[in-house]
């Protein structure tokens, strides 16, 4: 006889079946008019990786303005439709150009210096609403921050614009970067450039955006839940969340705590796998010596290992049969290609993602998300802004509200509970460096469904968990596209990689876009 727990949970997991089958049918129904797709790239310049552009900017092949010019234009052509970007330099930015234009023509520094001192010297980039850049917004979607400017650039910016990178625009985010569709009510929502009517993820949602649609040729994302991950996923580009500590969070917002800033990864976003290494050799700054990224990676040398699914989780969506198939693809494909035969495990935890996640971000003496939501200045009175939302009259999205409440309802610190969900993370961090040893990788979903139509995760609130549970455990994880499915939308897996061992992550996802063609631009019909 089953016991009374398994009953329970086999009923929560018909009732979330029976959720998602009812919702999906209403958005369908709400959302049955097509979305738009964003308008075809018509400069081949914009189709080059960041190295690329980068050797032809020293080289004196293309001019560092034209660059800038170029992408430029594509954000004002694009940006209407998808509402990405929230603010700009362009104007800073092509001065910055000349200025690197001027550098070069004089001939006082040689190639081989530029490349190895300005690797990406004339190159723009852009970031996410919640990572400082000085002059631009730093309001990370919360609209008591809207007037607030960025007063010095964060860690990562200060690092890429070291290696001669420009910073171009900030891209938007969700509230607080809290929730996994990018919308607030500072900058508004984001559009996904394959499906105007999906959302782009979140919260560096815009980023992925602003990426998949050729407006920027590389950018800065941040991490905590997959905030990097997940928008790479529904904007079907490459992206990277790296091993503990790697690169700093320093100057970004919300300010993380000593344990948060554990979990908290940033890192880099961009259309092309070839690109991932060299950003994050740059971001990583003083660190970089912690992986051999110039070390070719053997991938018969490596050691495959996946899951399809989660294990079961009663509160989470079954991952489609897209994903499945993507997987698949990928499994058939090391065995045939390179004679691997990857081996299936059952991490049970897995299905516990979600509560983990909660608990380990449950830190005591640190601000509570009603705190965050007033700008760290009191507090706000969630239930009384609640009832504001519903007359149309709160600064604040329903799901930032619905954050704020589910964290008082939530496992309290230190109860049973919450030490049970801690010495449960323990050992899956445990059990993952033992299976990954020091040359495994580990397959996974990113997320269990293509992207969803816009407010649909409300109803589907812990589909993050797919990456939230990689955050807490600290290991290198990059999302890596796989194509289209038959309506258009990005499919794609994440690679997890051992401890410092986030060149094994890319070398994945360098190989898989060979054998499956990575970004597919979004105006191409399917």
């Amino acid at each position: 006889m089953p016991s009374k727990r398994a009953f329970q949970s086999h009923a929560r997991r018909i009732l979330r079946r029976l959720v998602d089958i009812t919702m999906g049918f209403l958005f369908r129904l709400v959302y049955r008019n097509p979305g738009a797709r964003v308008n075809p790239i018509e400069d081949l310049l914009l189709l080059d990786t960041a190295s690329t552009l980068a050797l032809k900017i020293r080289t004196k092949k293309v001019k560092s303005v034209e660059v800038v010019e170029k992408y430029i234009a594509r954000i004002k052509d694009i940006n209407t439709l998808l509402n990405c970007v929230v603010d700009e330099r362009f104007e800073e930015a092509l001065a910055e150009a000349r200025a690197v234009d001027k550098l070069i023509e004089s001939g006082t520094t040689s190639e081989e210096e530029m490349a190895k001192e300005t690797p990406y010297l004339g190159v723009p980039f852009t970031t996410k609403d919640s990572i400082q850049v000085k002059g631009l917004k730093f309001t990370a979607g919360l609209y008591a921050r809207r007037n607030i400017k960025g007063a010095e650039d964060a860690a990562a910016v200060t690092t890429l614009r070291r290696a001669g990178a420009i910073p171009l625009a900030l891209t938007n985010v969700s509230e607080l970067c809290m929730w996994w569709e990018s919308h607030n009510t500072v900058h508004g929502r984001t559009n996904n450039p394959y499906d105007s009517n999906r959302i782009v993820g979140g919260s560096s949602g815009g980023e992925g955006c602003l990426q998949a649609a050729a407006g920027s040729p590389m950018g800065i994302g941040s991490d905590i839940g997959g905030s990097i991950r997940m928008p790479c996923f529904f904007n079907g580009i490459f992206g990277h969340k790296p091993s503990r500590g790697l690169v700093s969070n320093a100057g970004e917002y919300p300010i993380a705590s000593k344990d948060h800033d554990l979990f908290l990864g940033t890192g880099p976003m961009c259309r092309f796998a070839s690109d991932l290494a060299p950003m994050l050799k740059v971001l990583s700054d003083k660190n970089a010596s912690r992986i051999p990224f110039d070390e070719k990676v053997d991938i018969k040398a490596l050691k495959f290992y996946y899951m399809e699914d989660d294990g079961g989780s009663a509160l989470v969506s079954a991952v489609h049969q897209d994903v499945k198939t993507a997987m698949h693809n990928v499994l058939t494909y090391l065995k045939k290609a390179h004679g691997i035969q990857p081996q299936k495990v059952n991490i049970t935890n897995m299905k516990r993602s979600a509560a983990i996640w909660f608990a380990k971000m449950n830190v005591k003496g640190e601000p509570d998300f009603c705190q965050e939501l007033a700008n760290r200045n009191g507090s706000i009175n969630v239930y009384w802004e609640l009832i504001k939302w519903v007359l149309c009259l709160s600064k604040h999205t329903f799901i930032a509200l619905a954050t704020g409440i589910s964290e008082k309802m939530g496992v309290k610190h230190g109860s049973e509970e919450h030490t049970r969900l801690l010495e449960a993370c323990d050992h899956m961090y445990t059990e993952f460096k033992e299976l990954l040893g020091e040359n495994g990788i580990f397959l996974y979903p990113t997320h269990p469904t293509v992207a969803p139509y816009h407010n649909e995760p409300v109803f589907k609130p812990l589909n993050f968990s797919y990456t939230a549970i990689i955050n807490v455990l600290g290991f290198p994880a990059t999302h890596i596209p796989l194509g289209l499915n038959d309506k258009g939308l990005p499919v794609g897996i994440q690679a997890v990689g051992a401890m410092n061992c986030d060149h094994h992550c890319i070398a994945v996802a360098c190989e898989l876009e060979r054998a499956f063609g990575g970004w597919v631009p979004p105006a191409i019909s399917v």
